[in-house]
């Protein structure tokens, strides 16, 4: 079951859902809009290889906005740092940012419950389109759990995105045995 307004306002006051910073104008009825933070990173090499750390560059926005390029993934980071002790949060896009042709995320739109970070969006788009720093990008929706949890993400010893940052991260499938 998807929480409400009222029900993630009451998830944020008893603490199993911490969004900072917080607007109250972003809550939605069913979710809260999330923003576009300074920082993209493009991968430096242009095949990737899931078996090996392949690095990114990191570059900010400038003010008069950057023009994404078809072809080409960015990594970005939402500005908002979140936390989310008893709900599964799942990223999607707002549909004005698909109507302009571009999609946050290729695969990674659920979290786990024990998530607690910014979002590292996976942004692609079908033409040229220019975005700007801050500009609403995402909406958060938060499932219920039904059932007790044992293994919360952020006290798993495997878990690859713990670090908190403000900046996006590449893949870490490298650090998977296969």
């Amino acid at each position: 079951m998807i929480l409400s307004d009222k029900k993630i306002l009451e998830a944020i006051q008893n603490g199993n859902i911490l969004i900072e910073p917080f607007d109250l104008s972003c809550l939605g009825t069913n979710s809260y809009d999330v923003h576009l933070g300074k920082t993209l990173a493009v991968y430096n090499g242009r095949v990737l290889d899931a078996k090996k750390h392949n690095t990114i560059s990191y570059f900010d926005i400038p003010e008069d906005g950057f023009e994404l390029q078809p072809g080409v993934l960015y990594l970005g980071v939402t500005e908002e740092y979140t936390e989310t002790h008893h709900t599964v949060p799942f990223l999607e896009g707002k549909s004005s940012i698909g109507r302009l042709g571009i999609d946050i995320h290729a695969t990674a739109g659920k979290g786990d419950v024990g998530f607690c970070n910014t979002w590292t969006l996976e942004i692609s788009c079908v033409q040229p389109v220019r975005i700007y720093a801050g500009m609403p990008i995402g909406q958060l929706i938060y499932f219920e759990v039904n059932g007790e949890i044992d293994n919360y993400y952020n006290r798993k010893s495997n878990a690859k995105y713990n670090e908190r940052t403000t900046r996006p991260v590449e893949s870490m499938m490298w650090k998977n045995k296969f």
